[in-house]
């Protein structure tokens, strides 16, 4: 049973790690996006709030962000170990995640911080297409679908999303930067941080975060 943060910036491969680890540890994913979608879909309180943010274009609010991941972490299915993906993104998040798990008698294992060069990923969003329907993510380069255009899995067309392109990505790598780039330290400050190359594919990723013996 493993507890841990997977901090990197945005293509640093957080959300494959996740997956990956997820079926191999058999504990929970939390992802921000998926909590958001699924507080929306309920109309949850946290949800209707959340939408509003979401709808206009702005980013949702640190309050509201840590009532959804205190919503999430009441389930029952954290105390088995969890994978948390985009949270926190800021100190204050962070010092709210410390109560939330404080509040829950749970425990970080560590923080896997994962280091990839910027150029690299601009090169991996740019050149990431996304299905419209079953939501799966290609790569034209690193991991193209069979028929150009297609999904391999159900056949849907393929979408770049309007955030994938370099501009965008920039200017997310520079918010990046200013908010979340300062968690490294406050980890490394509570001996939690562990680090791994992402620059290189998934499975040796994997071989790595194995490796850290979490």
């Amino acid at each position: 049973m493993s507890s841990v943060i997977l901090l990197g910036a945005p293509g640093s491969g957080k959300g494959t790690i996740a997956t990956r680890l997820k079926s191999e540890w058999e504990v929970a994913h939390i992802s921000t996006g998926d909590m958001f979608r699924e507080a929306i879909a309920n109309k949850t309180a946290v949800g209707q709030k959340a939408e509003g943010y979401i709808k206009s274009g702005s980013l949702v609010p640190d309050e509201v962000t840590i009532e959804v991941v205190r919503e999430r972490f009441s389930k029952p299915d954290v105390k088995n170990g969890f994978i948390l993906d985009g949270f926190p993104r800021t100190i204050k998040q962070a010092e709210a995640l410390n109560n939330i798990l404080a509040e829950q008698s749970l425990e970080l294992d560590g923080v896997v911080l994962l280091n990839v060069p910027s150029s690299l990923i601009v090169d991996r969003i740019t050149g990431r297409r996304s299905c419209t329907k079953c939501g799966t993510i290609y790569h034209l380069k690193n991991m193209p679908p069979k028929q150009d255009g297609i999904c391999d899995k159900c056949g849907s067309g393929l979408m770049h999303r309007k955030d994938d392109t370099e501009e965008v990505v920039k200017d997310r790598l520079s918010a990046y930067n200013d908010l979340t780039a300062p968690l490294i330290e406050f980890y490394r400050n509570m001996d939690l941080l562990l680090e791994i190359d992402a620059s290189t594919n998934p499975d040796d990723m994997i071989r790595q975060v194995r490796e850290l013996d979490l």
